[in-house]
């Protein structure tokens, strides 16, 4: 397991020890989780379950029907 040592401003420092307090974890625990989410390569599963939640919702198709032909690429 690694270790790291970071050095932070005393009101960064308050922040995060009054997140940590409401959290229940400790200090390690809490900021390993932090750095878990930032460094995620999928979504959360609460996102996920988002998908066709608007029935309503238009499809990129009906949102492009409209807008006319696109221009053709340069050439390079």
């Amino acid at each position: 397991m690694g270790q790291l040592t970071i050095y932070i401003d005393n009101e960064t420092e308050k922040k995060m020890t009054n997140m940590v307090k409401k959290s229940g974890m400790s200090k390690s625990k809490w900021i390993a989780e932090l750095i878990r989410g930032k460094t995620a390569n999928s979504w959360p599963d609460s996102v996920i379950q988002l998908a066709g939640a608007w029935k309503d919702m238009p499809t990129a198709e009906d949102i492009r029907k409209n807008m006319g032909r696109d221009a053709d690429r340069e050439k390079i």
